[in-house]
């Protein structure tokens, strides 16, 4: 399977920048596997387009500031400010790390990308903060540029970082993080700190739409995926099946892993809302068919031919050309499927991306 094969054009004026002020104000673009038709709808529709005996799965994992902007020890620095993330501009000494997964708690150990990439090599020393309240050593390279850093001791590290921090939009949205964003770049039940990308499909849901699940009597229940590296890194092969897919932390709790085998034994549909919750729950059933509870690190690569044991509806955002997501979407649905499903979302202009709008799979 090629690359290319997973290609699809975007006018750039319909990748969103800007999240609504309504968070189920969203369009929904509804397929339908068995009919291969296609509906346009609104989100609020999701409820109904539910059965009553679904179970609905949610990640509730919670994003944190994980962008942080520094500057090199040993260079005379600028002061240090938040810079446009499309930007490649950056004064003489500044840095900015995008955290995204700790490997060590002691040491404090992180796997992240840094900007500009090239100049930072193993050894050198990072500051953050006016007074240089966290400090950092790279202390290895990964293969595909990523850098392994270890912070200095600090009394809060997490405190530090949530002040200091950025959220950390993606770059395809060309404008700096605002204060908002840390309240709408973050589903309503997030929970679980550890993200550096929200699970965006769950972006669309309120209160008030959780409450509409309730008196219909639709069971939901929660999982856990930190998005890291694995979820949005680029696919550099050209033979999609030597992808490998850097691992997430995961972790499932006793009575989450109860309920989804009980759905799934008395052949109730699984919901998953986003990719994040369908990566996880196959990658815990892979081995019996059956979720297994507890914690680990999920590195499973889903695209067309892999067979499904546990998800049998999916809600979704649109995703970019030649991703990992945009195959998994692919794999559940059909490629030619779902490539025709973008092709209309273009020409009747939704709204692209972590800010845009989504559709659904049955």
């Amino acid at each position: 399977m090629r690359l290319s094969d997973f290609n699809y054009s975007l006018p750039e004026e319909l990748i969103s920048q800007e999240a609504l002020p309504d968070r189920a104000a969203s369009r929904l673009l509804y397929l339908s596997r068995n009919s291969a038709k296609l509906q346009d709808l609104m989100f609020r529709s999701l409820p109904e387009l539910l059965r009553s005996d679904d179970l609905v799965v949610f990640n509730n994992t919670r994003v944190f500031p994980a962008r942080l902007y520094g500057r090199r020890g040993g260079v005379r620095a600028q002061p240090v400010s938040p810079h446009n993330p499309a930007s490649k501009d950056f004064l003489q000494g500044q840095v900015e790390v995008l955290l995204t997964r700790q490997v060590s708690a002691q040491p404090n150990e992180w796997e992240c990308l840094v900007r500009p990439g090239r100049k930072i090599g193993v050894g050198e020393h990072l500051f953050f903060g006016d007074g240089g309240e966290l400090q950092a050593e790279v202390i290895a390279r990964g293969s595909f540029g990523e850098r392994r850093i270890r912070f200095a001791p600090a009394s809060d590290f997490m405190g530090l970082v949530e002040n200091l921090g950025h959220v950390p939009l993606p770059p395809y949205i060309t404008r700096a993080d605002r204060p908002a964003d840390r309240e709408r770049y973050q589903t309503v039940y997030a929970r679980e700190r550890g993200s550096v990308a929200a699970p965006t499909a769950g972006l669309h849901f309120t209160p008030e739409i959780l409450g509409r699940l309730r008196e219909r009597g639709i069971e939901t229940t929660e999982i856990t995926l930190h998005v890291g590296l694995g979820t949005f890194q680029p696919v550099r092969e050209e033979v999609v099946e030597r992808h490998k897919l850097h691992k997430e932390h995961f972790s499932i709790s006793e009575q989450a892993a109860a309920s989804i085998n009980a759905a799934l034994e008395s052949h109730r549909r699984i919901v998953a809302i986003g990719t994040t919750s369908v990566r996880t729950l196959e990658h815990a059933a892979r081995e019996s068919g059956r979720v297994q509870a507890g914690s680990g690190e999920a590195d499973i690569f889903i695209y067309p031919g892999f067979q499904f044991r546990v998800v049998g509806a999916l809600l979704t955002n649109f995703h970019l050309p030649q991703s990992t997501l945009l195959m998994l979407v692919s794999a559940f649905a059909g490629r030619e499927f779902v490539l025709n499903a973008y092709r209309h979302a273009v020409e009747e202009k939704y709204r692209f991306y972590s800010y845009g709008d989504c559709m659904f799979v049955e």
